[in-house]
């Protein structure tokens, strides 16, 4: 098969394309022929030699995929209400970025009905992400109000989308006019120019000095003291990237006045059984709502030819991007 490797860490120009052995699915595995592959931050960090490789899975980079299914553990895909030829999407722990990728069956979903396989593509990481953390994690309830750093990445319109679907008030914060209004377009009901208004601030006077419910945080660093500061009585602070940096300095004070969780958590190194139920809570809860494309759809901003990896790695740095970047094979 057809493959995009890391040769050695350092720019986007070291993604290449290879030719490497078709993989072959084990127990409560299919194998998937991959029409389109998303791309994610991770990918990037990994291939910067800053996001290591799982035990266990493969070294090619690419964590979520779509496509048809041509192989598998047969009694596995028959329990799982799957067969061959089903076109499927998947959360994988890495090996993605290939014509051919091996999926543990219960982190595999159905593509939803009248999707393409590039739409299909851009669903698993950030839903499983945001599920995990926002309503898991997070606990989200309807009536509350979210604060989302980054409203215009993948995880950030996932997570706007949601929120805003399951009843909650959303606040997103963005780098630029242009992303809040495609925030507001996507059903923010505040968007915070960060580079010109204090988002901390702006939550208080928005919430009317409340704060907010739940925020979901990709920076950390400095951001989590103002965090901290416009958080709600018993609200909740989910980090789930460093972009900031891991040091963080807080009024702990605060946490214990008013109550204050703070958390986080990475999925890619989670056992399948933690990643199935996700799996199972998105096909009960969220993909009846994909199907009718009313509020939660997927943003796609720009797709490459696999061959082209090293342009979608750096359209993706240079964080110019709103909604997902997709490989095609």
């Amino acid at each position: 098969m057809k493959a995009v490797e890391i040769s050695s860490h350092g720019a986007p120009e070291v993604l290449r394309l290879c030719t490497r052995d078709d993989p072959q699915p084990g127990v409560g595995e299919l194998l998937i022929r991959v029409a389109a592959s998303g791309v994610n931050r991770p990918d990037v960090l990994q291939r910067m030699g800053q996001y290591p490789v799982p035990p266990g899975a493969s070294d090619l980079p690419g964590l979520e995929v779509a496509g048809e299914i041509v192989g598998g553990d047969a009694a596995e895909l028959a329990q799982a209400g799957f067969k061959l030829g089903d076109r499927v999407c998947a959360l994988v722990a890495g090996g993605g970025y290939a014509q051919l990728c091996v999926a543990p069956i219960g982190q595999c979903l159905p593509v939803p009905e009248g999707w393409s396989d590039i739409e299909a593509a851009a669903l698993p990481e950030t839903f499983f992400t945001v599920w995990s953390n926002v309503f898991d994690r997070g606990r989200l309830q309807q009536g509350e109000t979210f604060l989302v750093q980054g409203g215009t990445s993948g995880i950030g319109v996932t997570a706007i989308q949601l929120a805003k679907a399951f009843g909650a008030t959303v606040i997103a914060t963005a780098g630029s006019a242009d992303k809040c209004k495609a925030c507001l377009s996507l059903g923010a009901d505040h968007a915070i120019n960060y580079r010109e208004q204090d988002f901390a601030e702006e939550v208080k006077r928005i919430t009317g000095g409340r704060g907010a419910d739940v925020i979901l945080d990709m920076v950390a660093g400095d951001y989590v003291a103002r965090e901290v500061g416009c958080l709600a009585e018993d609200g909740r602070l989910v980090i789930i990237a460093v972009q900031g940096g891991i040091e963080s300095g807080f009024n702990a004070g605060l946490v214990l006045r008013r109550r204050l969780t703070i958390t986080g958590s990475t999925l890619r190194p989670r056992p399948v059984a933690f990643k199935a139920a996700i799996a199972r809570s998105l096909r009960e809860k969220v993909w009846p709502l994909l199907a009718t494309r009313k509020g939660v759809q997927p943003v796609i901003h720009s797709t490459f030819e696999a061959a082209d990896a090293a342009k979608a790695h750096a359209l993706m740095q240079s964080n110019q991007h709103i909604g997902k970047i997709v490989l095609t094979w």
